[in-house]
């Protein structure tokens, strides 16, 4: 959460912040600022809101075309301190000789705060992150990467931190421990930013650092070291899509675009790995040979949100295909519940940008106790991508929109793939294989035909825009995209909705049903129909509504709903990704009709990067 910028170079300073804090909007939007020299004296400007509200303010103050220096930004999602002016950052020292913008929380923040204030130190913010700007200023005695490196000894929690001073005007330093941080390399010019996509536009070239590195950072290179001052060295990485890929190409919404790019990331994702001479699939970031294969006895998956959602279908793939035990584990409390993981126990953690701080501790702890561990990330040289050994990539480009939308279809997807590959390391047949094969192959195809029905999903959302309650339900493999679509409606329109197990609706939840209350009910024509049409019914006497995803050309369903959204006929394996492109589209449709903030909706950010 949070993006932080900064720009050492040639170029409009002012400029190249904020063009970098328009891309990183999606990780925070409470407020946003930035810190720029101009005549040996450091000026702050912030303000609340969006990155519109600062760009207007720093033409007003200060222009949008200072040339040649340095500068740091920042775009806020509150965590200590509402948002405010004074919470805003960057954060200076009393003195103003030190500027800071910081992304993660300072667990030891009070203490530290409490020390600095029996100093004589006067704080202005309510933030945790404030406390580093005065410990940098205390620690100062000339050399300024040794006074970050000092006060980052002193902090307890998580950082991507940037500092700039007035006594160094041509040297910025940088750190990260446990939140994102890159540099990116130009041509006598350095870019600092906690996701790619801030800097795409300028260089395609970066170096990601790791936790507990520190650089001193100048317009020609980046030097890299410990906090103990010992050299490090890491390797120079490039972009591997086009700046093109993070604008919004003509759509109204970053998420409706990632919508309708499903078919050709799902063929992205899908390329190359598919082996129908040997019946199997190709995934070469597993880098684990047969008999490596053969000793695993259990897997675990490690996620949160709609990556967990992903993990739960994998569950029904490893079971059914590869007759393999899995559990499906909130990533938060996997290391807090000192989890049972043996060296034969494949952990599989998974997310979008792999920068997840939930789910990078379970990397960590799952690593810590011997287990082989595979990530399922769509973001190249992320963290959890680096420090898991073996990561399968989704090759799905970047996610700008807040609620993940193609991620999902794409994880879905690759763990059907790995479900193959160690279901025919057991006991799936070839046959069968490659008929699952010939199944992915027609995954793009398939969703296009989903998205080609837009208008009549779209007339559905305005019938039930006003609704202020919603559930979901499902079955089997199901069950995981009526959660995921009830998340997705909550998350961008701010409907109270549920997904529930279609069974569980009269163990409780039916008490809440009546006419004010939709149903959505995922009846493809699918094992467990049957039941879902007596669900239906329950729901029906109670006088809620009901919409339902049906197969196309089944008829048992429509005579006994309000509405009916069809999905191309597909086995089980593949109903999920089909449904939940449907139910991606009825979210957006329904959030537009209310006129929500659907990119940036209220209180989310993109990357959970603090737990």
């Amino acid at each position: 959460m949070c993006g932080i910028t900064g720009y050492i170079g040639r170029r409009e300073v002012p400029v190249t912040l904020l063009e970098g804090l328009k891309r990183l909007e999606y990780r925070g939007y409470d407020s946003a600022g930035l810190a720029l020299l101009n005549n040996s004296e450091i000026i702050a400007i912030k303000n609340i809101g969006k990155v519109a509200n600062l760009e207007k303010k720093t033409a007003e103050q200060v222009g949008l075309n200072l040339k040649n220096g340095i500068g740091i930004a920042h775009t806020r999602w509150a965590t200590h301190g509402y948002p405010s002016v004074a919470n805003a950052h960057p954060h200076l020292d009393g003195g103003r000789r030190f500027a800071i913008v910081h992304n993660g929380i300072i667990e030891n923040y009070q203490v530290l705060k409490k020390h600095l204030e029996e100093q004589g130190v006067h704080f202005e913010s309510e933030t945790d992150s404030e406390v580093l700007s005065h410990l940098i200023a205390r620690h100062y005695r000339g050399s300024l990467f040794d006074a970050v490196a000092d006060a980052l000894k002193k902090v307890k929690g998580t950082y991507a931190l940037a500092v700039i001073s007035k006594d160094h005007p041509d040297t910025m330093i940088v750190a990260r421990c446990g939140s994102p941080l890159l540099i990116g390399v130009g041509d006598h010019e350095m870019f600092i930013a906690s996701d790619a996509a801030a800097i795409a536009g300028f260089t395609r070239q970066v170096i990601y650092l790791n936790d507990h590195d520190l650089a001193l950072v100048t317009a020609v290179k980046a030097d890299i070291r410990s906090l103990d001052n010992a050299a490090v060295s890491r390797d120079i990485s490039n972009i591997d899509w086009e700046p093109e890929a993070a604008e919004k190409g003509g759509f109204d919404h970053f998420m409706l675009k990632e919508i309708c790019e499903q078919p050709e990331a799902l063929a992205n994702a899908i390329r190359g790995r598919l082996d129908v001479r040997a019946a199997n699939t190709r995934l070469n970031g597993l880098n684990l040979s047969p008999y490596e294969l053969a000793r695993i006895q259990r897997i675990v998956i490690a996620a949160c949100g709609t990556s967990m959602h992903a993990g739960m279908v994998g569950r029904y793939y490893f079971e059914d295909l590869a007759a393999l035990p899995v559990d499906v584990e909130q990533a938060a409390e996997f290391r807090y519940r000192n989890p049972i993981i043996h060296p034969e126990t494949l952990v599989i953690p998974i997310s979008q940008s792999g920068e997840t701080a939930d789910t990078l501790a379970a990397v960590r702890e799952a690593a810590n106790k011997g287990a082989i561990v595979t990530a399922v990330c769509n973001v190249v040289g992320s963290t959890i991508a680096r420090e898991s050994g073996r990561c399968i990539y989704l090759h799905a480009g970047p996610e700008i929109g807040v609620a993940s939308t193609k991620a999902f279809t794409c994880q879905v997807s690759v763990l059907l793939m790995l479900a193959i590959h160690l279901g025919r390391n057991r006991r799936l047949s070839c046959q069968a294989a490659l008929e699952l094969i010939a199944e992915i192959e027609n995954i793009p195809r398939l969703v296009a035909e989903v998205l080609e029905s837009r208008e009549h999903i779209a007339a559905i959302a305005r019938k039930y825009a006003q609704a202020e309650n919603f559930f979901y339900i499902g079955r089997g493999y199901l069950y995981p995209a009526a959660l995921e679509g009830a998340l997705k409606l909550k998350e961008i329109s701010y409907i109270h909705a549920e997904g529930y197990h279609a069974a569980e609706l009269k163990h409780g939840p039916i008490a809440l049903l009546e006419e004010r209350v939709p149903v959505l009910a995922l009846a493809n024509d699918l094992p467990g129909k049957d039941k879902m049409l007596g669900n239906i019914q329950e729901c029906r006497a109670r006088r809620s509504p009901v919409i339902a995803t049906v197969t196309d050309g089944d008829a048992d369903v429509s005579g006994m709903v309000d509405d009916v959204i069809r999905i191309p006929r597909c086995s089980q394996y593949v109903a999920p990704i089909l449904t939940v492109a449907a139910l991606q589209l009825f979210a957006y449709y329904i959030a537009r009709e209310r006129g929500c903030e659907i990119d940036q909706p209220r209180n989310l950010a993109k990357s959970v990067t603090v737990e």
